[in-house]
């Protein structure tokens, strides 16, 4: 039997007790120092990681709520049109001969295109841009749950780019046109569109900046710019905020490539809200007129004038017997303000005067030889609307039709393509077979800049002189091309 040693014990005891105070000081430095644990990151106002990561999930998921909704609203539009080849690419005209032409036509054929659309009421009213349905003989709106409906132009606004549809349908999911003016820099949104035929495709972005103008994409500019990717066949969808309302209409992309390069444009809601009200109850749009000549402030011109900003539009010319005569503004005049809305350069005046409704009073803030002071001045109307009534558009676009021709506005871009010498005019984009231009031997490429003797710059002014052609069945058009002018008449009903 082992003897029990009294010194063996006190050693005994002794480890136990060093043990028990060695536990303790480690878990004290384990729970203080966080040793042997997984680190936590600390960002510098001391926000964890774990939180931030909990408030991008939430913002996920805002993203994922407002998509969802948002989705079954949003449409997708095809266009179809026949159009001729040119006659550049099928040159032969069978020696001038009428009996080999009747059964060698032009070859043709069809072109589609598409688009993006929303709709804003339930009983099938869509929004849209012009140029997605511009010249469409067929328009076709395809809804996510897969249903087809035929798309009847209701108006068109070729001046801010906006367009409304009906497709006979009810109970319809809808979006709300929100209100653009209180967006902020730098607030997150959200595009939904069909980018090269892909069907309802989600993009995420901020909005990268407001009021861009003298962009060249419409007369009416004062778009949102956001970095949320944008593509061919994106025109016509909408932006969102956070709210699921439409704060903008996405519409034009700044590209060298054909594709997306992070800039984007979309018309503010509050701008598609007032031309879609007039289309939709008055079938025409009514703008605004000033009667003034106005340009950007240079800093050699605010020096000149006594200015310390650029910030203003500057008086060029007030035109006899308009309301900025009536209300005494005068040459040289800078204005700073518009009811209330600061005026950074001549593109917001002229937005904001177009977007006033005729015969509403405004006043204006102008610098006047140094001095600031209010002019209150009744908004006229313009003495040629912009957009001819409903009935009158129904009337051309029919009449263009039976002639057989497509015309659009001459840009820079197809100014420089085709080496043309100046804008003036519009240009034959398609001549439809077998109809009058057709056998006139009419074809794209050609710019018309005379309609029934009638100079005409842009195609407001190509509808404004056609609006004879109605009555009478023909047309008398200056045809310009690179070796010369001729004329040609179009006739719908043999004299």
């Amino acid at each position: 039997m082992r003897k029990f040693s009294w010194s063996s014990y006190k050693l005994t005891i002794l480890l136990i007790i060093l043990a028990f105070v060695f536990g303790l000081l480690a878990k004290t430095f384990i729970d203080k120092t966080g040793f042997f644990k997984s680190k936590e990151l600390i960002a510098e106002d001391g926000t964890t990681i774990s939180k931030s990561l909990e408030v991008a999930n939430e913002l996920s998921k805002a993203f994922s709520y407002v998509a969802e909704k948002a989705a079954p609203a949003v449409v997708y539009i095809e266009t179809e049109k026949v159009v001729s080849i040119p006659k550049e690419m099928f040159p032969f005209d069978f020696f001038g001969d009428e009996f080999f032409k009747r059964f060698f036509s032009t070859p043709r054929y069809r072109q589609r295109g598409a688009g993006s659309g929303f709709i804003i009421s339930s009983d099938g009213y869509v929004v849209t841009n012009n140029h997605v349905i511009q010249g469409a003989q067929k328009i076709t709106v395809k809804l996510v749950d897969g249903r087809i409906f035929e798309g009847k132009i209701i108006g068109t606004d070729p001046f801010s780019d906006i367009a409304l549809l009906k497709i006979e349908a009810s109970n319809l999911p809808t979006l709300i046109l929100g209100d653009s003016d209180s967006i902020k820099v730098g607030e997150w949104v959200i595009a939904i569109g069909n980018p090269f035929g892909l069907s309802h495709t989600v993009t995420v972005g901020v909005i990268s900046a407001k009021g861009r103008s003298g962009i060249g994409i419409s007369d009416v500019e004062d778009f949102i710019q956001t970095d949320a990717a944008i593509n061919p066949g994106n025109s016509g969808g909408p932006l969102l905020n956070l709210k699921g309302e439409v704060i903008g209409m996405n519409t034009a992309i700044f590209t060298r490539s054909g594709g997306y390069m992070g800039i984007g444009f979309a018309i503010p809601s509050n701008i598609v809200k007032t031309v879609v009200e007039q289309l939709k109850t008055k079938g025409k749009i009514e703008r605004g007129y000033l009667g003034v000549g106005i340009q950007d402030l240079t800093p050699a011109l605010a020096k000149e004038l006594g200015l310390n900003t650029t910030d203003g539009a500057l008086i060029t010319e007030v035109k006899p017997g308009s309301p900025a005569e009536k209300a005494g503004l005068k040459e040289k005049d800078v204005v700073i303000s518009y009811n209330g809305k600061s005026v950074k350069n001549a593109s917001e005046l002229k937005n904001y005067v177009l977007l006033t409704k005729p015969g509403t009073e405004v006043e204006l803030r102008i610098i006047r030889n140094g001095k600031e002071m209010p002019i209150k001045v009744k908004i006229g109307a313009q003495k040629e609307g912009l957009i001819l009534s409903k009935t009158e558009m129904e009337n051309i676009e029919e009449l263009l039709e039976n002639l057989g021709l497509i015309v659009e506005d001459i840009t820079p871009e197809i100014a420089k393509k085709l080496r043309l010498p100046s804008l003036q005019g519009v240009i034959i984009t398609e001549v439809i077979p077998e109809t009058p231009a057709d056998y006139a031997g009419l074809s794209p490429g050609l710019i018309i800049d005379e309609v029934n003797r009638k100079k005409i710059k842009n195609l407001n002014e190509f509808f404004q002189a056609l609006k004879p052609s109605l009555e009478t069945k023909k047309v008398l058009l200056g045809i310009r091309t690179p070796k010369g002018r001729y004329y040609v008449t179009l006739k719908l009903e043999s004299e």
